[in-house]
């Protein structure tokens, strides 16, 4: 080796210790636009950035299915994700054709609600009443959408026998402000911003679905009955049973642990924070964010819990 390479190699050398290293990129999943993963996505996205220095998180659009099958393809390596349709990606069930071992647990975060709200004027008070209507969901990969066709099914019925429009949050809202569409599904936090959207240019009524629990509960056991408070949108007079089940977050299972525990112990310590986006996270405690729902834990997010007092299963 000439005098000449040796020194070019020297210097490559030093150059390598002296550089700063490139910074980590992770992909974070949200949610469709208009609902509360969005401007979630924005608060953990710089949560994260300072709790993991040297790190640059690209928040993108997404739904609970389809967050899940990001971090399973390796296109993604964190998401919002719903405790139901994240089981049945676990297990293979359908819509998701094969099962998901690439799924780890980080928290668990607030109930979700899956809300059916009609014209108030409509005449149509359980869901078996839309046959023949049309109707307005999220996105085909978006859970909201999956419990919409779920429902349908416990009626006896499928999409072919409504008129129904896959759309945006606020799509949904104009079509129902316009009179195009007879009833708005979605599943979210409440108040649902949409709905109070809504409500604002017209009387609405939100579907009880008390009666539709044990139908579904066939389809995924997963499923509860949570109450909607009355007063929780205008003109709502009394409290209203709706479907329930959990949003929580995701993660590769293949994240540097210390990775996931930084960001879990983020989310624990900056509560009030996240609670000025959703309200539904001002009481969220370390014990409920360890919540088991059918989902391992991740074994950064695992460590964390344990320095709390709190032991979670793992993969």
């Amino acid at each position: 080796m000439t005098r000449l390479s040796r020194a070019a190699l020297c210097l490559a050398a030093a150059t390598a210790l002296t550089a700063p290293a490139a910074a980590a990129e992770l992909r974070l999943m949200t949610g469709p636009q208009g609902g509360v993963w969005v401007p979630l996505g924005g608060q953990l996205k710089d949560l994260w950035e300072k709790a993991l220095p040297g790190t640059s998180i690209q928040a993108l659009p997404g739904a609970g299915i389809a967050n899940v099958r990001a971090i399973e393809e390796n296109k993604a390596e964190i998401g919002f994700g719903n405790s139901i349709s994240t089981v049945d990606g676990l297990a293979g069930n359908a819509p998701f054709t094969k099962k998901h071992a690439n799924i780890c647990n980080i928290a668990t975060l607030y109930p979700q609600y899956f809300q059916m709200v009609v014209p108030a004027n409509s005449g149509i008070n359980t869901v078996k009443d839309l046959k023949g209507k049309a109707i307005t969901t999220q996105p085909r990969g978006n859970t909201g959408e999956l419990i919409t066709g779920q429902l349908l099914k416990v009626h006896g019925m499928s999409y072919s026998d409504v008129k129904v429009s896959f759309v945006s949050y606020t799509d949904s809202v104009q079509q129902m402000q316009d009179g195009q569409a007879s009833a708005f599904s979605l599943g979210t936090a409440i108040p649902a911003g949409s709905i109070m959207d809504l409500a604002s240019s017209r009387d609405i009524k939100l579907l009880d679905l008390s009666a539709d629990l044990e139908g579904m509960k066939k389809l995924n056991p997963g499923y509860t009955l949570v109450t909607v408070p009355k007063g929780t949108y205008p003109k709502q007079d009394k409290d209203v049973k709706v479907i329930g089940y959990a949003t929580h977050l995701v993660a590769s299972c293949k994240l540097p642990a210390e990775q996931a525990y930084a960001m879990t112990k983020a989310v624990a310590e900056n509560v009030p924070a996240l609670a000025a986006t959703s309200k539904a996270l001002a009481s969220l405690t370390v014990k409920e964010m360890a919540e088991d729902i059918g989902v391992p834990f991740h074994p950064g997010a695992a460590k964390f819990y344990k320095e709390k007092g709190v032991t979670v299963a793992t993969q």
